[in-house]
């Protein structure tokens, strides 16, 4: 056993993934989920404790860590997995099978990482599997998104290993533990803490680093988005709640990550989208908690986190089935679903009301655990923004979705019901938010730190009804007197604007600017080489000074005048 646990969990998988290609595509599925529900099974035997120790430039390494903090999420990483796996039994498409499985072992291989080194090289090679799920698209806008995508999370990694450089150099450790308040930090962080901050933020989608995720999840395969959902924002989560719990300008980050989000997802009229914008709503809960550092908010963080991946990924599942029969998420074009998919439309709105946090679904029992952790660290302020930001996720994810895609403005559409083995893995998920809402203590037992935390207390239970239901009174109000923002064939800009439009706009002027200057300058050479070139072509031609013919006594006086230069500045 000590050998199997000195090998990085996940590993099984992403060996595995190798070998799929050479099998019947009929049966590539089938050894994905094989894989995954094996890897679940060796990663439970393996005891807590560290393995896989190897010297590296004089630093000791620890490949495998397994502990109270990355057990949780090397968990519900496996889960997820397994889910999305079933999820895809109908696909028959090499490429996904390999990317999908290879990108979940490497996320766990990642969240059981002792070390920044090896951290670096799992945080690497999900970046690269990942994009597979959003090329197999097969479209010149899947294609692009990919690079762009590809762009900054290969950044990120950069900054993560200069982190790992940096910290080697100072202090000779390439230990993966906390960069909160080390010696010789400034503001509370050392520069390869700042750097490493800065890698996590991007794969966390902070504020003005977000916009890769709203521009390649939706734009992944139906299946692809699933796998998207689960592991590369919550690998950074895990990562925040490893190195920087207890950092107090994460509150403020995650704030304002709750916030944000909620306007572009009022309108935005694809609602694959809008569940992209609402998983950043999500991470601002987890990052305020990851900010506020005490015990209860660390394990309301991971709480939220395994609740999260499995809530979120039943949306994307039953956005992904309408995508499937449909061939489109658009709210405009999407309305009465429920006659002809009921069950895609329960397990939808079963997700709803766990990212809402309705009591007896997971959402109340992780979520409440962060807002809990606000008001005893007397954070008024911050405990307002959660509340509101809570009233917003009910809004655009909890309504938004399943009231237009299934009930709203009937479209006409009587598509099929999803295929059997994504209505199964929707129904695993649905009732993975049942459970973990009922069954908390169950949930509570896996958390970093002991908890004596009771959800369903009057004044929880109470105040999440009030919220909720005055956040549908004042859906249906808006939208009775027709002041919701109508939904609309458009597409909605963010900060990428600047990077998408604005910047190619300034280079394109920038390099006509440039082509202009270049012209000119290039014009005023080729003119003065000219001129010069008939200058010396009139000098050697036969009427020219070099090129007459001269007389003898001409040439015997020059002979002498260089004779006596030449002695002379021999002798001097």
């Amino acid at each position: 056993m000590t050998a199997i646990a000195s090998l990085p969990p996940g590993l099984i998988m992403m060996v595995g993934a190798l070998f799929l290609p050479f099998l019947a595509r009929r049966v590539q599925p089938w050894v994905v989920l094989g894989l995954s529900a094996l890897s679940l099974l060796l990663f439970l035997l393996t005891p807590a404790g560290d393995y896989g120790a190897v010297e590296l430039f004089g630093a000791e390494l620890s490949v495998v860590r397994i502990d109270s903090l990355s057990r949780p999420f090397g968990i519900v990483f496996h889960i997820a997995a397994i889910v999305s796996a079933i999820y895809a039994l109908h696909v028959r498409d090499t490429r996904q099978h390999v990317s999908g499985v290879f990108y979940a072992g490497a996320a766990i291989g990642a969240a059981c990482a002792g070390d920044l080194v090896t951290l670096f090289v799992f945080w690497e090679l999900t970046a690269i599997s990942s994009v597979f799920l959003v090329w197999a698209s097969d479209n010149e806008s899947s294609y692009r998104a990919g690079m762009r995508y590809l762009i900054v999370q290969v950044t990120s990694g950069v900054l993560l290993l200069s982190g790992a450089i940096v910290q080697f150099v100072e202090t000779g450790s390439l230990a993966f533990d906390s960069f909160v308040g080390l010696e010789g930090s400034e503001g509370g962080l050392t520069t390869a803490g700042q750097l490493v901050l800065v890698a996590f933020g991007i794969k966390c989608a902070f504020p003005l680093l977000h916009n890769w995720l709203q521009d390649s999840y939706p734009k992944a395969t139906v299946t692809g988005t699933v796998f998207l959902s689960a592991f590369t924002t919550k690998l950074a989560v895990y990562s925040l709640c490893r190195g920087f719990a207890g950092f107090e300008p994460l509150i403020w980050v995650g704030c304002t990550m709750t916030l944000f989000p909620i306007i572009f997802a009022v309108i935005e009229n694809d609602l694959r989208r809008v569940l992209a914008y609402s998983l950043n709503n999500q991470l601002g809960f987890m990052v305020v908690g990851i900010g506020i550092g005490t015990e209860l908010a660390i394990n309301g963080t991971v709480a939220h986190a395994f609740c999260h991946i499995i809530y979120k990924s039943l949306l994307f599942m039953s956005m992904g089935a309408v995508l499937y029969r449909v061939g489109t998420t658009k709210a405009t074009e999407l309305g009465g679903l429920h006659k002809s998919m009921p069950w895609t439309t329960t397990f939808c709105l079963i997700g709803a009301g766990a990212i809402s946090g309705f009591p007896l679904l997971s959402g109340f029992v992780s979520k409440s655990m962060i807002i809990s952790a606000a008001a005893e660290h007397h954070l008024f302020g911050v405990w307002i923004v959660l509340l509101i930001a809570s009233a917003g996720v009910m809004e655009h994810s909890g309504i938004k979705i399943p009231f237009f895609a299934f009930f709203a403005h009937d479209s006409g559409k009587r598509p099929k019901e999803a295929p059997w083995n994504m209505l199964l893995a929707m129904g695993i998920a649905a009732a993975g938010c049942i459970t973990l809402g009922i069954a908390y203590p169950l949930l509570y037992a896996l958390l970093p730190f002991e908890s004596d935390y009771h959800p369903y207390t009057v004044t929880h239970v109470v105040t999440q009804l009030q919220l909720l239901m005055y956040a549908c009174l004042a859906f249906v109000v808006l939208i009775k007197l027709g002041l919701y923002p109508e939904e609309k064939r458009a597409t909605v800009l963010d900060t990428d604007w600047f990077y998408r439009v604005a910047a190619p706009k300034v280079i394109s002027a920038m390099r006509s600017g440039y082509e202009a200057v270049d012209s000119g300058l290039r014009a005023v050479f080729l003119r003065g080489m000219g001129a010069a070139l008939n200058t010396v072509r009139e000098g050697f031609n036969e009427t020219g000074l070099l090129g007459r013919t001269w007389s003898t006594n001409t040439m015997t006086f020059w002979a002498s005048v260089l004779l006596a230069a030449s002695l002379l500045v021999y002798y001097l």
